[in-house]
């Protein structure tokens, strides 16, 4: 029996007992008194229980573990109905009693409830309630397999009561079915990440007469934060799948820093005890940013890539600078500047390829540069060139900066200009590059506080309130209100001690709030200087690799050719069997034909995982092809046209996606010779130096 069973917070003892009755009860063979759905003096197995319980323990062991925690005494008020199955009742906080569902007949009513739902395309139903279950049973009945129902519950009790009397197990097994019983963050996010792509087609509320009664605060709650993070979800696969062919082209181009530079490991535990300061470019930076020249050796500085410049200006000098943005116009947030060589870059992969070559270019000797893992980079290389360890990678520079925080082993963990809000009614801390961009346009009709507030009015039909660190509200937009969701969620799961010393902006749940002086004082007298011997003793570039990569992408080319080919063939056949339909005899030879293709794809599977890489839309679209065939059902033969349909428009999507990787493995290749170039006449130079 696995081990992950139970909580992770159980003792031995009690984590022992739950894999006992785990086994018990998909055996079959739990004590009877646990089973007998709370009927006084009855002795028989609740059959309905067991059978509820198996599926609830393949699928949510932490819930059925609660479940099961539960006297036996524990559920509703379980009444019979005049027709059908029992129904239940609760009494209200004004001493009425609400009957969940139906007195004369509970699954009448419920298949009405769910023929009236208008979900039209939505792809995730969430119900307000659970009830004994029969909402759900209608609306799982109802639609399709492609559609996920969310059930908010916060009474466990209640969900007990749903295992004893209604059969559910069909539900639990398929899959498709998630009870919430927690509105908490990070509770939340761990059970919604699972089902982003749905959430992402569209979320309908289903709302039974009693839930807007009972823990109506609750399912309130739990939807509003259910849209949250459906937008979170949308912003960020639309980001993947707008940006994943130049993510894959900046990767790609990047993979020469990345092979002769060293891995994340080498610089992990590094600080492990020593606070860390992490500087984003938010407005009230000003405020405590000529500080950090106090603090430069009593914590690690992490600037975000925006902060460097105004950093630098004043004389500090950041010991780590973190990047990740995919845009060529990062790239001016080095240009022009001097850049000492302690400075470490971590970057992502993905970020610009021109904008680590700026870096490079801006550092006054040797440039420090670590890259972060990355599946693509993997499937280019493959692990014995690319592994490396697996830091989490941000969703922006100062979820990054955050990241490589924990990374280095620092702790306490300090926050500066994350105002994460519009503080002052401005975007920018004063002097970052954004300012410097926009300078040409400054003159008597355009002021630089002109062009802040236009920054902000922009996001107007997106703009929100949010509490502020001062207790105010504050008006904040939607990116950056989804920034600020993952912080919290972060913060919740981190054991460091996380300080927000802003000293303006957006409140973060999980992190005390102090000014920076204040702080600072607190890590005055930590021991000992900071030991970069570590860092120094690295090899920051070893050009042995580059050989061996360019050999490997080579090959990679040679691979894609024939992917190519076999895609080619299948569209040829797939053309064929549309114009054959009619025709079984015909249609069934062909069929046999791109099963046989089918299986010659599946043995290129890394390449057939890279060109979707490349081409995310098509995943998408597929995705949404699939639920529409589901959702419809029409006849066989317009189900088997549309599937053809799907199939075609998928092919030539990936089709479109060779050509768009070759590009890419082709402008690798030349960078990996011109790297190859430059190394050699670095060597020959220095060589003769000598």
């Amino acid at each position: 029996m696995s081990a992950s069973i139970g909580p992770a917070n159980c003792k031995d003892r009690n984590s022992r007992r739950q894999r006992r009755r785990h086994q018990e009860i998909v055996r079959g063979n739990e004590p009877a008194r646990r089973y007998n759905a709370g009927m006084p003096g009855t002795a028989t197995i609740n059959e309905t229980f067991v059978e509820n319980m198996r599926s609830l323990w393949r699928m949510d062991a932490r819930l059925a573990w609660e479940v099961d925690q539960l006297p036996v005494s524990a559920g509703l008020d379980v009444q019979p109905s005049k027709r059908g199955g029992p129904t239940a009742a609760v009494a209200t906080s004004d001493g009425r009693t609400l009957f969940l569902h139906s007195r004369y007949d509970p699954e009448r009513e419920a298949a009405e409830f769910g023929d009236n739902i208008e979900a039209g395309d939505a792809a995730c139903i969430v119900l307000c309630g659970l009830g004994l279950g029969y909402h759900l049973k209608a609306i799982f009945r109802r639609y399709g397999r492609e559609t996920v129902i969310l059930v908010s519950e916060p009474d466990v009790a209640a969900i007990k009561s749903a295992m004893e009397h209604v059969d559910l197990r069909d539900e639990i097994a398929s899959g498709r079915v998630r009870i919430l019983t927690s509105i908490e963050k990070d509770y939340l996010h761990d059970r919604l990440t699972q089902i982003s792509t749905q959430l992402m087609f569209g979320t309908c509320f289903a709302v039974p007469t009693a839930s807007r009664e009972q823990n109506a605060d609750f399912h309130a709650k739990c939807r509003d934060a259910i849209v949250d993070y459906a937008a979170f979800a949308k912003m960020s696969l639309t980001t993947l799948v707008r940006n994943a062919e130049i993510t894959c082209r900046n990767i790609a181009n990047n993979l020469p820093t990345y092979v002769t530079t060293p891995p994340t490991q080498a610089i992990r535990g590094q600080f492990t005890g020593r606070p860390a300061i992490l500087v984003a470019a938010g407005p009230s930076l000003r405020k405590n940013i000529d500080q950090l020249a106090h603090l430069k050796d009593k914590a690690i500085i992490i600037a975000a890539q925006t902060t460097l410049a105004p950093l630098l200006e004043r004389g500090i000098t950041p010991h780590f600078v973190t990047s990740l943005d995919y845009s060529d116009l990062s790239a001016q947030f080095f240009e022009g500047l001097c850049i000492p060589d302690r400075v470490v870059l971590v970057a992502e992969p993905k970020a610009s390829w021109k904008v680590i070559d700026a870096f490079r270019a801006a550092v006054a000797g040797d440039a420090r540069i670590i890259m972060l893992d990355n599946v693509f980079a993997r499937r280019c290389l493959g692990d014995a060139l690319a592994a490396r360890a697996p830091m989490e990678p941000g969703a922006t520079v100062m979820h990054l900066a955050f990241y490589l925080a924990q990374w280095l082993g620092c702790d306490p963990i300090v926050l500066i200009g994350q105002d994460l809000g519009f503080g002052g009614h401005v975007y920018y801390a004063p002097g970052v590059a954004m300012h410097a961009a926009w300078a040409p346009e400054f003159g008597r009709f355009c002021s630089l506080e002109m062009r802040e507030w236009e920054r902000i009015i922009r996001q107007k039909k997106i703009l929100r309130e949010v509490p502020g660190v001062d207790g105010k509200s504050i008006y904040t937009d939607e990116q950056m209100y989804t920034y600020l969701q993952q912080f919290e969620r972060d913060f919740a799961r981190a054991p460091q001690r996380i300080i927000d010393a802003t000293e303006g902006g957006a409140a973060k749940r999980g992190a005390e709030i102090m000014p920076l002086a204040e702080a600072a004082r607190q890590f005055d007298n930590s021991t000992g200087p900071f030991d970069f011997g570590a860092l120094h003793r690295l090899t920051w570039c070893d050009p042995s690799r580059l050989d061996p990569s360019v050999a490997t992408l080579k090959h990679r080319l040679e691979t894609l050719d024939a992917f190519e080919s076999l895609c080619q063939e299948t569209r040829d056949v797939l053309t064929e069997m549309r114009n054959v339909i009619d025709d079984p005899a015909r249609f069934n030879r062909l069929v046999v034909r791109v099963d046989d293709l089918r299986t010659l794809v599946q043995q290129h599977e890394l390449m057939f995982r890279m060109v979707r890489d490349v081409s995310q839309l098509a995943e998408l679209q597929k995705l949404a092809a699939d639920r529409r065939v589901s959702v419809d059902a029409p006849d066989n033969r317009k189900r088997a046209s549309r599937q053809l349909r799907r199939d075609a428009a998928f092919i030539d999507a990936m089709l479109d996606g060779c050509a768009r990787l070759r590009r890419i493995f082709e402008e690798s290749i030349a960078r990996f010779d011109i790297a190859g170039a430059e190394y050699r006449v670095s060597h020959a130079v220095h060589g003769a130096g000598s």
